[in-house]
């Protein structure tokens, strides 16, 4: 399924636990906004869902769940065109269900300061007001 030619497998970085079976959908809170998030994000590779479960805000366990598009998806345009010209992190974001077919037991972090530079970065952005997520 989906409108692009990545076949996965897919993942999503999350602090939200959750069980084999369970559907990641969206309408939910943002891992890093606090708002509604229109869209459910994912990734096909394992750097980027690291990230995502290292940024999520909550101070939950950190996890990366393998997951599988149950309808179309798009690449994600937060991280496409205008940041990196197609879509080198394969990240995608999809308005219909993700179903979680499986939990990494274990995975390598980033650093605690490639971490903690991303976490300063992202909060320049926002005080330049320039850390927009079109959703």
């Amino acid at each position: 399924m989906g409108c692009t030619s990545d076949n996965g497998p897919f993942f999503h970085g999350t602090k939200a636990e959750l069980k084999i079976g369970d559907f990641l959908e969206p309408q939910h809170l943002s891992n890093y906004q606090d708002k509604k998030s229109n869209y459910i994000y994912f990734t096909a590779t394992l750097d980027a869902a690291k990230w995502g479960a290292e940024l999520a805000t909550s101070k939950s366990k950190e996890r990366i769940y393998i997951v599988e598009p149950l309808g179309d998806f798009e690449n994600d345009p937060n991280l496409t065109d205008k940041k990196f010209p197609g879509n080198p992190t394969r990240s995608y974001r999809s308005k219909s269900p993700l179903k979680i077919i499986a939990e990494l037991s274990s995975w390598e972090r980033h650093s605690d300061e490639e971490i903690n530079h991303m976490i300063t970065s992202l909060k320049k952005l926002r005080e330049q007001g320039k850390a927009i997520i079109y959703d």
